[in-house]
């Protein structure tokens, strides 16, 4: 029976027994006499000792306590659980009721009296009184208890009265542990070096063996592995259980098996469900034990059951919690712990092996009944190799709160501070950060300057302040503060205090879907945190409404929601409701908006900010990273029990980022990027870039980025530079606004530049009259330029920089400030005009009008000419602007000449391309080019006749020497020595840019001549008399066309002149008009090409002529003579219907248009008159001399495969040549004059074959004579159709001359036949040279 002990000096008496079965019952004395000697006294009692109750009525005995005339004894722990049971029991003890004697406060629970003389607590309550009583006055005695744990709490505590017991020598400081690191205390608290005393004080437990069963065996000494196989937990732990149990009468007892988190818990108890051996033989009951399980799934582990039991659990059995009947403990030698990433700003749960203090207090769990058997799945080896204790929670947790705390207590900096382990620097570094996150400090910059250290000063914000007098974590104080600003403080209270409690929905493993179902009701589509707001509104009301509180607790599981949770976060709720109350906060009437809601989350949450990946990658499932990009250069994933999941929006704010075996975003809602500006302006790092002359704003502005944590909250934000960076955008405005011209936007093209002056004059009249002035002489000096290739005229943008530098104050940095400066004085605007001699290099001489000029002549209109300096560029060189109808009468050959100015150049560089042997004559190049350019001024031959000609006879006449068109190499010139042509339409729109004119006729040709006969056809009307052609004409039937239509079969129209003006605008165009052929009709067209309406009126005229003798013509097609021999001798060769017409054609050409063309109806008349009776005759001459010809033609084919066999390259040469004289279109296209002579040129044909047998060389010679004047001919030819784009008309010597060439032929080899006039090779050479 214990001894009751009295309590002295005081009126009231307690009777304090101590229990004498408690081993610290038996060391009382030794603690009294320690604690009356020494100020700290460190009690290292193992597990069942009865420290705990016992300690707090040793200091009353003592004579400590309000009862004894002292003070308060404050007991902390580190659970609220324990706070409050620990005290109820030591209440019943001393046979006092709660709250007299022994009271307790826990959270905001406040069971406390004034006659109390202990009060239990746990440690963060003692740590919040701190702030009110910073020397603890209302204590004599302090016992921390289980101080082992080393909490951030406790760890503080035991700093902080290290440095407060010098200050208050009369209390007394008891630090009680199990396993502790009892030397480390003692030296921690050594006052004056002498240390603090430690008192063993033994446990109540029973003998535990210890058995080493690792998963992986351990290696042999020769270094080979054992042939077993590495064990998974769930086998270990089945084999473990079967073989203790297996051990009879004595192997009865429950397991508890201490596993690492939820995941193996589930898999455990599977494997252990499927074992058949041991559901058979014991048919154990399988329990699990975790933190978030609900009261009634924890209670039933703590009720003994009539079976074997066997019970899962994770770290939470470790200490305090005591499971009933446990014989044995199966340790998995792991734990989840909670680790801060500093990097990441996250709390990441990390399965790590315990260590050696955590393994012992894991083996003690099952000594407390009767002897213990503690199985490990590690080694024994592996057991030595850890650490003795648990990092203390200070090296593994943001120290934000500890540093409000510590800063609002006003204590010395938290390097100086005395903690038993100190934090590491980046913890501090961490803490500080997000102190500053949350705007709770700002930096003492006096005070940086003599620590490098930024992070030692820092002094608490208005904000700071306020969340240290808030006891909750800083980030949800934080929202708080923000909620009161944003009216949200109704719904921000509910998320918080739900954020500081555990989640009350349950989710048990075998039910996941239907509770996954029960909870769809309080979801948000948007936000998770609402789901709360929700859940918390649906609770409410049930409570309203409820019956009992049996039909409430069943109604909150039919929704698997835990009613003790729902309480606690009611409870918390409520305190935190009352709390705020006393500081004066109001709730809002109003429900708060979505925003107003999130914006004060926001606050307290920025580093939890994640915005989606643009790129497809990180959305794949398989990714490695998660598909959100967060501060910080984290990638979380959407947690996978989340609600919205796969709905949430492009930015998201976390209310937690885990990081398991992946970093998990939990409770997430979608926000707005500009919320999360609004927010944390000050936490925005600003850049800017590109900065840019913006004429719409009339200043220098800038793309500024908001980065937060090096998340791109915008970008490409365009704001002032001018407040960032004034010297940098003063040089902008000048170098862009003036000297590159922009100050009233880009004026890339005439009118543009017309059009933004006329805007600009409109809006600011009088002012800027320099730029204008200043924009016109810079074109003037450019257009110089362009025309005389050089690039040097005009200053460089260095000097109109400094010019305009130093003339505009340093003040004016955009156009409004330009203005108010001019407004100041009129004279102002004259300093900054430039004039001709500050822009020019030099005098550009010789670039004068008539050299370049502006306009050039074509088919009788005058046409724009550019120039343009630019190598490479399509628009190098000189451009004529050709209007579309206008195209087919670009002269070509004109062109070549380019301009007198460009012409120089061009001789120069074509003389250059000639060959060494020839070009040396010419020496020195540039005086030739030049002489040959003033020769043709002179002559007013410039632009007459072809180029290359012109300069060919030049160098013949100055230098006597004979260059031919191939010598010279014009495909090597530059670009920008052929004339570019830029077609446009009739609005001034280009079409086309093209140096090959021939290219752009045969693109646009029909469609410039459709264009050109649009414009013609009105002139046309009223000058000829036509009657337009009616629409609709397009049938197929043409020749039921009737002449009113359009259609003309004689001369029923007035004069036919050659050249038509046509008046367009104010344009004069000139156009060719001409009968066309249409087969059974004419038409009148206009056409705008002089050669296409020659060629085109002689068709029609002729067609004219047929029509009007239809029946001569029809009688004759059937009495020409020898018609039918005709026919004969022409099948092989082509149509017989063809060879007709054509001699009908010639006859009609013969009989009525050998002279002057008919313009009138009268000439035409005449000549019908005139020419009707020989029209017979001449058609019968022409018939007689095309059946001559192909009668020869018969003779000789004949004898052409005798020419073969003698000689293939002479029967080569002779198949060339008759094929040059009979062909399918021979009477329509051999001259008149030459078809007489074709019988004669076939006869010469045979006999050169009679002569080839008997003399093969003489042939021989005769073909290489003939060739050698023959061959340069073709060359000539070919030359002259290269340019024939450009002739007007072909070159009719060179025609003459291919007859010529027949002539020789009968010469060399028919001499009997002999010639109309004396041929020979001789003669002929001097008429080639004369050609060339």
């Amino acid at each position: 029976m214990p001894k009751p002990v009295s309590a002295s000096n005081t009126s009231r008496r307690l009777e304090i027994r101590f229990p004498e079965e408690l081993p610290v019952s038996g060391q009382r004395g030794i603690i009294k006499d320690a604690l009356q000697n020494h100020q700290v006294v460190i009690v290292c009692g193992e597990t069942g000792s009865g420290k705990t109750t016992q300690l707090p009525k040793i200091c009353l005995d003592l004579g400590r306590g309000t009862i004894n005339g002292g003070k308060l004894i404050g007991h902390t722990q580190p659970r609220r659980i324990a706070a409050t049971a620990t005290a109820k029991r030591i209440a019943q003890e001393l046979g006092s009721p709660i709250g007299q004697d022994v009271g307790y406060q826990v959270r905001f629970a406040d069971k406390t009296s004034n006659t109390a003389s202990i009060k239990l607590m746990t440690d963060g309550i003692l740590l919040a009184e701190t702030q009110r009583d910073p020397q603890l006055k209302a204590y004599d005695t302090l016992i921390i208890d289980e101080a082992h744990e080393r909490s951030l709490n406790i760890d503080f505590l035991l700093g902080y009265l290290r440095q407060l017991l010098p200050k208050r020598p009369d209390l007394k400081l008891i630090i009680t542990s199990a396993t502790i690191d009892a030397q480390r205390f003692a030296e921690h608290f050594a006052i004056n070096g002498k240390v603090a005393p430690v008192i063993e004080v033994s446990g109540r437990l029973f003998p535990v063996e210890q058995r080493y069963s690792p998963l992986e065996p351990d290696p042999k000494p020769d270094g080979k592995k054992e042939s077993k196989a590495v064990k998974e937990i769930p086998e270990a732990v089945t084999e473990a259980i079967a073989n203790v149990w297996r051990e009879g009468a004595s192997g009865a007892g429950d397991v508890l098996v201490f596993l690492p988190g939820e995941r193996e818990i589930r898999d455990c108890a599977e494997a252990l469900r499927k074992d058949h051996v041991l559901q058979q033989r014991f048919h154990p009951e399988i329990l699990s034990l975790f933190a978030r399980q609900s009261v009634a799934e924890q209670e039933r582990v703590f009720s003994p059951g009539n079976g074997r039991r066997i019970i899962l659990t994770t770290n939470v059995a470790e200490t305090s919690l005591t499971v009933p009947n446990i014989r044995y403990v199966i340790d998995s030698g792991l734990a989840r712990v909670k680790r801060y990433s500093y990097r990441n700003k996250v709390e990441q749960l990390q399965i790590e092996p315990i260590s050696q203090a955590a393994a012992n207090q894991r083996a003690g769990r099952c000594g407390r009944v009767s002897d213990g058997i503690c199985i490990r799945l590690y080694s024994e080896l592996d057991y030595q190799s850890r650490p003795k204790f648990t990092d203390p929670e200070i090296l593994r947790s943001s120290l934000a709160a500890v540093l409000l705390r510590m800063s609002s207590l006003r204590l010395p900096k938290i390097q100086h501070f005395p903690f038993i382990d100190k934090p590491l620097g980046r913890a501090i570094t961490d803490g500080v950060q997000l102190l500053d996150e949350l705007g709770a400090i700002e930096f003492d910059e006096s005070d940086a300057s003599d620590s490098k250290d930024i992070n030692n000063s820092f002094k608490l914000t208005a904000i700071g302040k306020q969340l240290a007098d808030l006891p909750l974590d800083p980030r949800i104080g934080r929202m708080l503060l923000a909620a009161k600003e944003q009216n949200a403080l109704k719904e921000v209270t509910i998320i918080a205090s739900a954020l500081a409690t555990q989640d009350p929905r349950e989710r048990p493993m075998d039910q996941g879907a239907a509770a996954d179902q029960a909870h769809l009701q309080f979801a948000d589509e948007r936000s998770e945190f609402l789901s709360f707001v929700k859940l918390w509104s649906w609770y409410q009301d049930a409570l309203q409404h409820k019956h009992s509180n049996r039909q409430l607790e069943n109604l909150c599981r039919s929704k698997f929601l835990s009613p003790r949770r729902l309480r606690e976060w009611r409870d918390v709720h409520g305190q935190l409701h009352t709390m705020l109350g006393e500081k004066g906060w109001k709730e809002n009437g109003l429900a708060a908006t979505y925003e107003q809601v999130h914006l004060s989350l926001l606050t307290g949450l920025l580093g939890y900010v994640a915005k989606k990946e643009e790129d497809e990658k990180s959305q794949d499932r398989n990714s490695k990273t998660g598909g959100y990009v967060g501060a910080r250069g984290i990638r979380p994933f959407i947690w996978p029990g989340s609600t919205i999941g796969k709905k949430a929006g492009a930015w998201i704010l976390a209310g937690e980022l885990q990081e398991t075996n992946r970093m998990y975003a939990r409770t997430i809602a979608k926000i707005e990027p500009q919320w999360v500006e609004k927010v944390a302006a000050h936490r925005l790092i600003k850049s800017l870039s590109d900065p840019f002359w913006d004429h719409r704003q009339g200043e220098v502005m800038a793309f500024e980025r908001g980065t937060l944590y090096g998340l791109p909250i915008y970008h490409g934000r365009r704001v002032r530079y001018e407040p960032h960076n004034p010297e940098e955008a003063r040089e902008l405005f000048i170098s862009q606004a003036l000297v590159q011209e922009e100050m009233f936007g880009r004026m890339e093209t005439p009118a543009l530049y017309r059009e933004t002056e006329a805007d600009a004059k409109k809006k600011y009249p009088g002012l800027f009259g320099f730029f204008w002035h200043n924009c016109r002489l810079i074109k003037e000096i450019e257009a110089l330029e362009h025309r005389s290739r050089r690039p040097d005229v005009l200053v460089d943008d260095d000097l109109l920089f400094a010019f305009y530098e130093s003339r505009i104050p340093k003040a004016v940095c955009n156009r409004e400030g330009l203005k108010a400066w001019l407004k100041k004085e009129p004279e102002l605007d004259s300093q900054l005009r430039l004039e001709k001699a500050d822009l020019m290099r030099h005098e550009a001489a010789g670039i004068t009008v008539d050299r370049y000029p502006k306009k050039m002549m074509v088919g009788g209109v005058e046409l724009n000419l550019t120039y343009h300096f630019e190598p490479g560029s399509p628009k190098d060189g000189v451009t004529l602007v050709v209007p579309l109808t206008q195209l087919n009468q670009v002269d070509g050959r004109r062109c070549e000449w380019l301009v007198p100015g460009m012409c120089e150049e061009k001789v120069l560089l074509l003389l250059k391309s000639l060959p060494q042997k020839l070009r040396r004559h010419c020496v020195p190049l540039p005086d030739y080019a030049k002489s040959f350019l003033e020769r043709k001024l002179e002559d007013k031959q410039f632009g007459v006749g072809d180029f290359l000609d012109s300069l060919i006879s030049d160098i013949r006449k100055e230098r006597g020497l004979e260059i031919k068109r191939t010598d010279f190499r014009p495909e090597a010139l530059p670009l920008h020595s052929s004339m570019n042509f830029r077609l446009i339409d009739e609005h001034g729109r280009q079409l086309e840019v093209e140096r090959n004119l021939v290219r752009l006729r045969s693109e646009y040709g029909e469609t410039a001549r459709s264009a050109f006969q649009a414009i013609a056809q009105e002139t046309a009307q009223t000058e000829l008399g036509v009657e337009p052609p009616k629409a609709n004409s397009t049938k197929p039937d043409e020749k039921a066309r009737a002449v009113e239509q359009g259609g003309y079969r004689s001369w029923e129209f007035g004069e036919l002149p050659e050249t038509l003006e046509i008046q367009k605008g104010n344009k004069t165009l000139f156009g060719y008009p001409a009968l066309v052929d249409r087969g059974d009709y004419c038409d009148l067209e206009v056409f705008d090409d002089l050669l296409e309406a020659r060629k085109q009126h002689h068709l029609g005229l002729r067609r004219l002529f047929a029509l009007s003798n239809k029946d001569t013509l029809k009688a004759l097609q059937k009495q020409l003579p020898g018609i039918r021999e005709l026919g004969l001798l022409f099948i092989n060769v082509g149509s017989v219907e063809g060879l007709i017409e054509q001699i009908l054609n010639l006859a009609i050409e013969r009989a009525f248009m050998t002279e002057v063309l008919p313009v009138n109806a009268e000439q035409f008349a005449e000549r019908l008159q005139a020419g009707k009776p020989r029209l017979a005759l001449i058609a019968q001459e022409v018939s007689r001399h095309a059946l001559n010809a192909l009668q020869a033609h018969a003779d000789l084919q004949k004898k052409m495969a005798s020419a073969k066999a003698a000689s293939p390259t002479a029967y080569a040469d002779m198949q060339t040549q008759m094929q040059g004289l009979i062909f399918p279109k021979f009477v329509a296209d051999i001259p008149y004059g030459q078809l007489v002579h074709l019988p004669r040129y076939l006869k010469a044909i045979a006999m050169r074959i009679d002569k080839l047998r008997s003399n093969p060389s003489r042939d021989a010679q005769c073909q290489k004579d003939w060739e050698s004047v023959a061959r340069p001919w073709q060359k000539l030819l070919q030359g002259s159709k290269g340019s024939s784009s450009y002739a007007m008309t072909e070159d009719q010597t060179l025609q003459d001359f291919r007859w010529q060439l027949e002539e020789l032929r009968v010469a060399l080899y028919a001499q009997e036949l002999k010639t109309p006039s004396p041929m020979s090779l001789k003669r002929l050479e001097k008429v080639l040279a004369s050609l060339r």
